[in-house]
């Protein structure tokens, strides 16, 4: 073992390193002088290759475009990354869209972030590159190109690869998702996909829905399970996509329900009102307009008396200047159905016996949800959320409206009504049951 004592003296040391460099520069002079270009161009690429045979660490560079397409990989890394910010981490970059509720944080260039995935440590930095290029102008012009680069140990570059970079897109979506502000959209024929959208800023949840508990419970589980189930849909051949019933008396709750499960998906809502569509042609363009993880919702479907029947689909000379129920059938379930992934399909009626069988068969409505009267469950959700009473409160005065609804049929709509009149918790209790004492009487 060689000690302190034993090495050259630093200026012995200095002179071999500096004699070294020189024969390096001479070395690559000469080489670049008398060998063929090659030659050397080979003996560059050889010892390049050798250089990261033996280095410990891999660098894989994602740009955030290949040419004029936008890069997908990066944007989501950029979002991805505004996740994992630590206190060494000293710019960021926040971004608010106009239509937006959130935030947007992401990292700026030269900052370095350190993620790990199953126990392989990933090291990302943006950085910048300037771009010069002539045009057919005989211009100059100069941009910049931003990209990532991703360091790891080379022995984990296929699970960095298949798994921990599908990891990134995947996480990136989710967050994109909740950062998503809902949208509604209606019908508008002077635009180009003829849809119009503005922000859906409806309050509705599934904690506030004033509907049977255990019904509300077991329709938040099924759409849960269909969110997760591409791979599944896929296997069986089937659409990803999922048809509801909502059908009832007015003022049940239908449409707060559709805004209830936009919210909670982060869905954006399609309105289509039949009685806009002029045929069967612009049925599908509208269709096509849509996105993925949208809702679309078709309300009194048994208004709309061209798809009510398919008897007398064939007749007169305009039939193919009208909506029929064969057209919307191929809408919601032939190959038209197809063109998407991830949509809800909600019919609203408050005559579920007016329509056709066809339309009520699975595969285009799956599930049936009445949408009742107002329930006890109902009616404690309703407190709760304008007097902010509970059961326990006033149990005395909750009784008695309890006893009540056994005998009155009224929708939470007009519960609600009542609720809104006053802030004195007791006095508003008593008017309802005065209210609902009125209502069984007559």
């Amino acid at each position: 073992m060689y000690s302190y004592q034993s090495l050259p003296p630093p200026k012995t040391i200095l002179s071999a390193a500096a004699s070294l460099t020189a024969s390096a520069l001479l070395f690559k002079t000469i080489a670049t002088t008398l060998l063929p270009t090659d030659l050397t161009n080979y003996l560059s690429s050889s010892f390049y290759t050798l250089f990261h045979r033996l280095s410990a660490h891999l660098t894989v560079v994602i740009p955030d475009s290949d040419g004029l397409t936008p890069n997908h990989l990066f944007q989501a890394a950029n979002l991805y990354l505004g996740t994992k910010l630590s206190p060494s981490t000293h710019r960021i970059k926040i971004n608010k869209p106009e239509n937006e509720h959130d935030l947007i944080i992401t990292v700026d260039r030269n900052q370095h972030i350190t993620d790990t995935f199953q126990n392989i440590i990933c090291k990302w930095v943006l950085k910048t590159e300037q771009l010069e290029f002539v045009n057919s102008n005989s211009n100059t012009v100069r941009s910049e190109q931003k990209f990532f680069e991703l360091s790891f140990r080379n022995t984990h570059k296929e699970t960095v690869i298949k798994h921990y970079l599908p990891h990134v897109l995947k996480t990136a979506e989710h967050i994109k998702a909740q950062l998503k502000a809902v949208k509604l959209h209606t019908v508008d024929y002077s635009g180009t996909d003829y849809w119009s959208s503005v922000v859906l800023n409806h309050p509705a949840t599934f904690e506030t829905i004033a509907m049977d508990n255990e019904m509300k419970a077991w329709i938040l589980e099924d759409v849960k399970l269909f969110v997760k189930r591409k791979d599944y849909y896929r296997r069986v051949g089937k659409a990803w996509k999922r048809g509801y019933l909502f059908y009832g008396p007015p003022g049940t709750g239908k449409s707060s329900l559709v805004a209830a499960m936009a919210n909670y998906l982060k869905f954006d809502v399609y309105d289509l009102d039949l009685r806009e569509v002029q045929c069967n042609s612009d049925l599908r363009r509208l269709l096509i307009g849509t996105k993925n993880r949208s809702i679309i919702v078709i309300e009194d479907i048994d208004c709309n008396v061209g798809v009510q029947s398919r008897e007398g689909e064939n007749e007169g000379p305009d039939k193919d200047d009208k909506i029929t129920l064969s057209g919307l059938l191929n809408f919601i379930d032939g190959l038209w159905s197809s063109c998407g992934d991830e949509r809800i399909i909600v019919f609203t009626t408050n005559h579920k016996e007016r329509l056709d069988a066809a339309l009520l068969r699975p595969g285009r409505m799956d599930v049936h949800v009445e949408m009742s009267y107002c329930t006890y469950d109902g009616f404690k959700i309703l407190a709760s959320t304008y007097l902010q009473v509970t059961e326990d409160e006033k149990l005395e005065l909750f009784q008695v409206v309890k006893e009540a609804l056994k005998k009155v049929k009224v929708t939470p709509a007009e519960i609600a009504g009542e609720l809104m009149k006053g802030e004195d918790a007791e006095i508003v209790l008593q008017n309802l049951n005065r209210w609902l004492q009125l209502k069984d009487e007559s």
